[in-house]
């Protein structure tokens, strides 16, 4: 057994659906601008700017369930609804045939983000790790597995704040579909089992409050409801 010097950090893990096991999450990888709507209410032009990635630590995912607190340094925090990909194989420079291979199930979340603090970040040329890597920045429902759920690449994703719709799309509108996602990441990185792929957000982010109550889902994979937190 390893003898560390201070005691180790719990897995990080999801929930699976209908069952008591979990998924243990290695890494959290997060795809930037995948809805042309959402590009350009960002104010970019998704005919000449692909997609690109961002990171979470795997600790930031939590239920999407019960409570999620309102973070600290921040007064715009936004949500973006998105299915997830869950990782169960191993690849490197994996070809798009055959990237679907390597995928245990899918999930729906939400990347939580500091809006304002990103938009100084954007400014200053910074990275954005303070404005999407914060604690419990990822919500995420119970996963699905394949044998279950399939390969879903259409269907309604949708996120309501208080009853009312603020974001609605479709699957079908991502610009690069998982498969293209998987492939790329794989040119970058080696992926591995317990990586989860956020795979971008539809239209109509905006502004949570406390007190919010958040719903939102993806047709045929899953639905979440939660309460934001008072601020600290």
């Amino acid at each position: 057994m390893t003898n560390y010097v201070i005691p180790p950090a719990a897995q990080a893990a999801v929930a699976v659906a209908d069952s008591s096991a979990q998924f243990p999450i290695r890494r959290v990888f997060c795809v930037g601008r995948n809805y042309a709507a959402h590009a350009r209410e960002m104010g970019n032009d998704p005919n000449r700017e692909p997609p690109f990635f961002f990171s979470k630590p795997a600790d930031a995912v939590v239920p999407a369930s019960g409570t999620v607190p309102y973070p600290p340094l921040t007064d715009n925090l936004h949500h973006e609804i998105e299915m997830v990909v869950a990782i169960g194989g191993a690849g490197r420079n994996v070809a798009a045939a055959d990237a679907l291979g390597l995928v245990w199930g899918y999930g729906v979340g939400v990347d939580l983000t500091r809006r304002d603090v990103q938009d100084v970040a954007k400014k200053m040329s910074r990275p954005w790790d303070w404005a999407k890597g914060f604690d419990a920045s990822a919500p995420c429902g119970p996963l699905l597995p394949v044998d279950k759920v399939g390969h879903p690449s259409e269907g309604r994703v949708w996120l309501e704040v208080n009853g009312q719709v603020r974001q609605e799309g479709d699957l079908n509108e991502m610009i690069w579909p998982v498969a293209d996602v998987i492939a790329y990441i794989s040119q970058s990185v080696e992926l591995r089992p317990g990586d989860l792929i956020y795979t971008g957000t539809p239209a109509g982010v905006g502004a949570l409050q406390p007190g919010d109550v958040v719903t939102g889902g993806v047709e045929g994979v899953g639905h979440f409801e939660f309460v934001v937190d008072p601020k600290p």
